[in-house]
């Protein structure tokens, strides 16, 4: 029950309040107070923004925000098509376990068929407030072609840093990176208990020549259900133990090998040992990974089972040799993104026993303001020897703790957005956060 005459003066303090502050503010000039250019400097900034030309920033990595606003010599558009710059950046990891970033700079319109290329490197010890001021000047460096074409060189000053004299590098570890990691993550409520722990470490050996992996994984997940007075307890493990050796034969061939070292509660493998020698065809040049690529990779599988419990074949435990061969297609474009990938696989003792798996992502931007997005991926399976005879309980069925028998399995996700309005989109306003709900942002990598 709300006291009205006491809610009314509650009311009436608030709003006698709110006037004091807004008399107070430029009374003691607690409002901060922006000097407002002459109008000659306002006519030249105006004109200058006009000459400036217009940018689009293809570069789902980099924090646009910051770029805007450290680099405020060009004018940043929504639209790729209304852009006189268009700059796709994309990346791939490098062996030390940083990144390799390769921006394209693409002139359209007024700089039709002036295209440059620069790499910018990130180590796996960078902060991101070094990968970023890093990023932002190979963007500044790339842009400077373009900007010597306009009346903007005129406002720009150079400076030049001189190098020291190069020497020889020794590296210690000869070129091996290792890694360790370590996830948990525990939540619950007065009815409901999850608990899940992870690991992972990895030795790696990349150059030019070769490509060395070794990397071992445990996962444990544990959900605790209470419902009355029953209580369900879910539990699950997996864990593997991977390595790869790959010899670079050239601009287009490869070849190497998989060894594999396999268990999980889910699939009633107790272990399995799987030994792969394999080979490789680009039919694009390594050398362009990060913008193209059309892979045929054909590998052989030995493999050595163990079950945790017996098959609906009556085994508990088998050899098996299979093949597969598949085709990767990746491709980053000013029209969009497209990644598929086609493989098929089979048993030599039954070719019944097989699989064939389709996965894509299309990305395109069809014309102006207008995306349109697919992601999706199925498989024809008739190779699951390992499922447990004894079936599933219904808790295993319905919390997803055993794997069922099926012919097919898929997922799909498909999206369109329509942009229009102002075509700029040079102006950056931290207030109230990103989305303007204010909080924290954190991001774990």
């Amino acid at each position: 029950m709300i006291n009205r005459p006491g809610y009314q003066r509650l009311i009436l303090a608030f709003f006698r309040l709110v006037i004091v502050i807004l008399y107070l503010v430029p009374a003691f000039n607690l409002w901060p107070q922006e000097k407002a250019p002459a109008q000659s400097q306002l006519a030249e900034i105006e004109e200058l923004k006009k000459q400036a030309p217009r940018v689009y920033l293809d570069c789902a990595a980099c924090d646009l925000d910051y770029i805007r606003t450290e680099i405020t010599f060009v004018n940043y558009v929504r639209d790729r098509k209304e852009a006189q710059i268009y700059i796709l950046v994309t990346t791939q990891r490098t062996g030390s376990g940083g990144r390799e970033y390769t921006l394209t700079f693409m002139g359209q319109q007024d700089f039709q068929g002036v295209d440059v290329v620069h790499k910018y490197f990130s180590s796996q010890t960078d902060t991101e407030d070094e990968i970023r001021e890093g990023l932002t000047n190979a963007l500044k460096v790339g842009l400077m072609t373009y900007i010597a074409r306009t009346p903007i060189r005129r406002h720009l000053a150079i400076n030049y840093f001189p190098e020291t004299n190069p020497q020889e590098v020794r590296d210690k570890w000869n070129y091996w990176v290792f890694n360790i990691r370590g996830y948990g993550n525990f939540n619950g409520e007065s009815n409901y208990r999850h608990e899940s722990i992870s690991t992972t470490l990895s030795a790696n050996r990349t150059t030019a020549a070769s490509k060395f992996k070794l990397a071992f994984y445990y996962s444990r997940n544990r959900n605790i259900y209470k419902y009355d007075s029953l209580k369900i307890t879910s539990l699950s493990e997996s864990g593997s133990l991977t390595c790869l050796y790959v010899w670079s034969l050239g601009e287009h061939w490869s070849m190497g090998g998989y060894f594999e070292g396999y268990s999980s509660t889910y699939e009633n493998i107790k272990h399995s040992f799987d030994l792969a020698p394999a080979i490789e065809y680009n039919f694009f040049p390594y050398s362009l990974a990060s913008r193209r690529q059309l892979r045929l990779l054909y590998r052989l599988d030995l493999k050595a089972l163990r079950y945790r419990e017996v098959t609906i074949y009556d085994r508990i435990k088998e050899n098996l040799l299979g093949q597969s061969l598949s085709l990767t297609l990746d491709l980053k474009e000013k029209i969009g993104t497209i990644s598929l990938s086609l493989s098929g696989s089979h048993y030599f003792h039954d070719f019944r026993k097989n699989r064939l798996t389709l996965y894509g992502v299309v990305n395109l931007f069809l014309f102006k303001g207008f995306s349109f997005y697919v992601l999706g991926g199925g498989s024809r399976i008739h190779d699951q020897l390992f499922l447990a005879k004894r079936g599933a309980s219904l808790e295993e069925v319905l919390l997803r703790r055993r794997q069922l028998e099926t012919s097919y399995q898929y997922f799909i996700s498909i999206g369109l957005s329509y942009t229009f309005g102002s075509l700029f989109a040079n102006v950056v306003n931290p207030r109230f956060g990103t989305e303007g709900g204010g909080g924290v942002r954190i991001q774990i990598y």
